[in-house]
């Protein structure tokens, strides 16, 4: 299969490798552990990078040219944690806050499964449009919607909705704050002004994404009861969320005139489940969701499968639909 020796590359990637390196130190009870002020401060961190990054790669776009791309990215960041929302509760008869963490990361992105598409199509010679990053950082606020439908589904069980209270307490919560937040700052940054901060929020943001993933490795393991109480839904649906919404992305970019390249990137984006700012964004705003669920399937399930066969299936769909 064209490409292989890419993809295992990125799957042994440092970064997948220290979750794995966290799992196992759970698994063997190990005394490896961050102090939870690390583990905020790394939370903190990574999603405030993610908004500065998006709203600077958001700036660069003029957005007349590819309001068809905006607007179908619209739809998508709202239907995918929906119907992720709707069919975790409904089949999978999660609770509201397990529901809603999972449908968080199966709504936002992978930017390791974005970049691997990105590369993948690039070397297949069908290169995908530039604009695409900005398709990554507005589906980042499926993260919102997903916690707003948390929010909601609770006050719901406790008695009546407010709408006022339901809006302020989600808006103030750290994780939307910290990425609606610095993206605006983001995109109003000068060029100047972006170049004395993207050392630390740019190139020094693989290594504490590292330290996040290595705790959450530990966190996955120690709580993997909780996922295996629901694995066997869990496996499919990691599998098969992917594999549909992954051909509706490359169905919706042919729809809407991408090119054959942009198409399978968006393919990949819809299939991709995030494991970066999605868990950072869940410890902070629903504590009661086990991360043994959502980060065992989106980065131990979702994310190989993608850099597997998930990112061939999208391309070669692709190339069947606009042959």
């Amino acid at each position: 299969m064209p490409g292989f020796e890419f993809l295992l590359t990125n799957l042994l990637s440092p970064i997948v490798l220290a979750f794995a390196l966290g799992a196992v130190a759970g698994f063997l009870k190990s005394e490896l552990e961050l102090p939870e002020s690390v583990i905020k401060l790394l939370s903190i961190y990574l999603l405030f990078s993610i908004g500065l990054v998006g709203g600077k790669e958001l700036a660069k776009v003029e957005f007349a040219a590819i309001a068809p791309l905006i607007a179908v990215t619209v739809v998508l960041t709202i239907a995918l944690p929906v119907i992720c929302f709707a069919v975790l509760r409904q089949f999978g008869r999660f609770d509201p806050a397990n529901a809603a963490a999972v449908a968080a990361h199966y709504g936002s992105v992978s930017s390791a499964t974005f970049f691997t598409a990105v590369t993948f199509a690039k070397a297949m010679g069908t290169p995908s449009e530039g604009f695409m990053t900005a398709v990554v950082a507005l589906m980042e606020f499926a993260v919102i919607i997903s916690l707003l439908i948390a929010r909601w589904s609770m006050q719901r069980q406790t008695g009546g909705v407010k709408i006022t209270a339901l809006l302020v307490s989600t808006v103030r919560g750290r994780g939307i704050l910290l990425l609606s937040g610095g993206m605006l700052i983001g995109a109003i940054a000068a060029d100047s002004q972006w170049g004395q901060i993207k050392p630390f929020y740019e190139d020094m943001f693989r290594g504490f994404l590292m330290l996040f993933l290595l705790e959450m490795g530990i966190t996955a393991a120690r709580q993997i009861r909780g996922f295996a109480s629901v694995g066997l839904f869990m496996t499919g649906f990691a599998i098969v969320a992917p594999i549909v919404f992954g051909l509706i992305g490359v169905t919706l970019g042919h729809a809407i005139g991408l090119g054959m390249g942009g198409a399978f990137v968006l393919g990949a984006i819809c299939a991709s489940a995030s494991f970066i700012d999605a868990p950072a964004a869940c410890r902070a705003a629903l504590p009661e969701a086990n991360p043994g669920i959502y980060l065992t399937a989106s980065l131990g399930i979702t994310l190989p499968f993608n850099l597997l066969i998930g990112v061939p299936l999208y391309y070669n769909y692709a190339l069947w639909l606009y042959g």
